[in-house]
């Protein structure tokens, strides 16, 4: 019986150790877009294991896989400093996401989107046409909008069933800057915020609609315009000053 219960206690280990990592690397990710770790620190990691009542070895691997998504940069002499970013490396990485996104609509349009999916897809879309439909956007409509947005965006990614491509998208999207929704909140606050939204939501009905007519240019060109508007969203919060709005924003270097 003791060699048992001994048994069972040694095979739960590794995923014990593994959800402790998961938590670690979330409450580290908060922790740097709230700015309690600021851009250019060197990681005490004593001090993060205290904080976080963790031991050493899931926190290795919680800054190893932030480095990974770009939040963090390795030093020379061992450690770990977390990054800051540049207009430029912002505006790179909506590009890159752009790219990426936009092969992965092709592929979905030439290999042939599952039909399930392609319903999801716009079920997702007649929600976010009924946020839309009203008048004017208050905060709750807003947050509504975004989590549509990201499940759209979601089963995009989906519909061309590369787990490779699925992978990149996720790492790109990762950085606080570079996902579907990142600079959303952004327009929030602007007079045309409803107008642009549904400017995307027409992009959003119109790549659906490649897809379905197996038409990969034209879905892979529409992704790739889509991601100006977060081009456009960017140029406009650092003129406007509105940054500070947003996580992760005090990472943001105003000059390249």
């Amino acid at each position: 019986m003791a060699t048992a219960n001994n048994s069972a206690t040694a095979s739960a280990t590794p995923n014990s150790l593994e959800s402790a990592q998961v938590r670690a690397q979330l409450q580290l990710r908060e922790m740097i877009l709230a700015g309690e770790l600021p851009g250019g620190a060197r990681i005490a990691e004593l001090s993060i294991v205290e904080k976080l009542g963790v031991s050493r070895t899931p926190i290795r691997a919680a800054l190893m896989r932030l480095e990974q998504e770009g939040l963090l940069e390795s030093l020379p002499n061992g450690g770990f400093a977390v990054r800051t970013f540049s207009e430029r490396d912002v505006s790179e990485a909506i590009e890159l996401r752009g790219t990426i996104e936009g092969l992965s609509a092709r592929l979905a349009a030439e290999r042939g989107a599952p039909s399930v999916v392609l319903n999801e897809a716009r079920e997702c879309l007649n929600r976010i046409d009924a946020v839309l439909s009203q008048p004017a956007l208050n905060d709750e409509a807003f947050s509504s909008y975004v989590a549509l947005n990201e499940r759209f965006h979601a089963l995009l990614s989906e519909m061309a069933g590369s787990e490779v491509i699925a992978k990149e998208l996720d790492r790109v999207s990762s950085l606080p800057f570079a996902s579907a929704s990142g600079f959303v909140v952004v327009q929030a606050n602007s007079p045309g915020a409803r107008d642009m939204l549904i400017v995307a939501q027409d992009q959003h009905r119109q790549v659906l609609d490649a897809i379905e007519q197996r038409e990969g240019s034209r879905a892979e060109a529409i992704m790739r315009e889509h991601s100006r508007i977060a081009q456009r969203n960017l140029r406009a919060a650092v003129a406007s000053h509105n940054l500070d709005q947003m996580p992760g924003v005090r990472l943001i270097r105003k000059r390249s």
